[in-house]
């Protein structure tokens, strides 16, 4: 991939992680967005090539300069834990949620 130009610090990265994580739970994909990620997570620079690939499609969701954050940081093996973290986390939430909303019904 192509030198960014700009380096995509931690508070950034937390902010796109947590922004694709919830993209990914509102759409219900967090099981096949958990198992590509994971299978992907041994070949991270491959992964990231088939992001380049699908540049069409995540473009319709993120911004330019989101979209080439992105690609760059699932290069690195620990920012695709983090999201796989991140969609778990997001969706225990969701699930809590209306487990507490079918309980307040009763």
């Amino acid at each position: 991939m192509e030198d960014i130009g700009f380096e995509v610090t931690e508070d950034r990265k937390k902010f796109l992680l947590s922004k694709i994580a919830q993209k990914v739970v509102d759409y219900r994909l967090s099981p096949v967005a958990i198992i590509f990620l994971e299978s992907s997570k041994p070949l991270s620079f491959l992964g990231n090539q088939f992001l380049i690939f699908m540049q069409p499609f995540y473009r319709a969701l993120f911004s330019f300069r989101e979209y080439e954050e992105i690609a760059t940081m699932l290069e690195d093996r620990r920012n695709i834990e983090a999201l796989i973290c991140e969609i778990e986390r997001l969706e225990e939430e969701r699930d809590e949620a209306k487990r507490t909303d079918k309980n307040s019904r009763h």
